[in-house]
């Protein structure tokens, strides 16, 4: 990434390399814009040459407003670096406000999508969005072990000081969402799968129940990944509820619409005060304390207990997962089995 600037620096640095010239009519330039949104790099602002170019008015309003792509705008300046804030993927292709373009064309509402300011500048490509929405990767807490080189870390636990939280057991499952016309797991596609058949069964079963635009999102644990669950209760653990405004619910209220919806919710290990200290020496590795759930844990999830709105979800939720969890060689799809709950059930 290039070097961070200042506000005034990045204008007059933008300016300067496009000649004060609008890099897409070659107009004189009137603003330096930001190819992503300055909002989404928090408090840095963004403020990088390579997510700067000149633009008159008139361009400025098209780039906006989305009319003019992202990869278009770096093209016609001579930009070769894709300038992202930490939490976004390199292998996926946003629009300026930072929603993810599917292959296809239509996009995916991004963080800042229900913002009245981006309502206004994407008024007149409303219809590429789809209703559909990808769950947020979680982020590594800052003492997780198992890491891999595609996951991102959370900085640190500030987002969590004086908050408070309920830590979760992270179960090896497919995460899932529910709608209440539809159903998927991280990919958009649901193709017809074993592991799949009383998943979808599940959700007829209660979709009635399920407010339209809200998603119920949680584990599909019927196949065996790299753990092998036994005392299970059941086949779908619900680990956060979303409403229409992307906004995710409460955790009391995320437990009483399991309730309501005849869900389980993910087990419970610890609720109370945020205290570093504590939760990563509360012994919640191997094995939980104070609940029945007794299977090998991958690891635990901490959320804050009170409702948050995507945009902050990197800050106020964040994953331990154990060193060496995944110990098979063969992905699970290559040959896929029940977990030995199943046959209980």
């Amino acid at each position: 990434m290039s070097k961070l600037l200042s506000r005034d620096d990045f204008r007059e640095g933008v300016f300067l390399r496009d000649g004060h010239s609008c890099v897409l009519c070659h107009a004189p330039g009137q603003d330096a814009h930001h190819i992503v949104e300055r909002r989404l790099f928090g408090a840095s602002g963004g403020y990088f040459l390579d997510n700067g170019v000149t633009v008159c008015g008139p361009c400025h309003i098209r780039c906006e407003r989305t009319e003019v792509s992202c990869d278009e705008v770096r093209t016609a300046a001579g930009i070769k670096t894709v300038v992202l804030p930490d939490h976004l993927y390199s292998d996926t292709d946003y629009d300026k406000w930072g929603n993810p373009i599917l292959a296809n064309g239509m996009r995916l509402c991004g963080e800042l999508f229900q913002d009245e300011s981006v309502q206004k500048a994407l008024s007149d490509c409303l219809h590429l969005f789809t209703d559909r929405v990808k769950y947020p990767r979680t982020f590594h807490l800052p003492w997780s072990p198992g890491k891999t080189e595609d996951d991102k870390t959370m900085a640190d636990t500030s987002g969590l000081e004086g908050e408070e939280v309920v830590v979760t057991a992270k179960l090896d499952g497919e995460n899932t969402s529910f709608y209440a016309d539809y159903i998927h797991a991280r990919s958009l596609e649901y193709a017809s799968r074993i592991d799949r058949d009383r998943i979808r069964a599940l959700h007829a079963s209660i979709a009635y129940d399920i407010p339209v635009g809200w998603r119920v999102c949680g584990e599909n644990v019927w196949a065996e990944h790299s753990i092998s669950y036994r005392d299970l209760d059941s086949i779908f653990y619900v680990f956060g509820i979303w409403n229409d405004k992307n906004t995710c619910l409460p955790w009391d209220e995320t437990l009483e619409w399991t309730t309501l919806l005849g869900l389980q919710p993910v087990p419970v290990l610890y609720r109370g005060p945020w205290n570093e200290k504590g939760v990563r020496a509360g012994g919640f590795m191997p094995k939980p304390a104070e609940t029945s759930y007794q299977d090998e844990m991958e690891g635990y999830v901490v959320r804050v207990t009170r409702s948050f709105r995507e945009s902050e979800f990197r800050r106020v939720t964040g994953k331990f997962v154990r060193k060496g969890h995944v110990r098979t060689q063969a992905h699970w799809t290559r040959e896929i089995r029940p977990n030995p709950f199943v046959e209980r059930l």
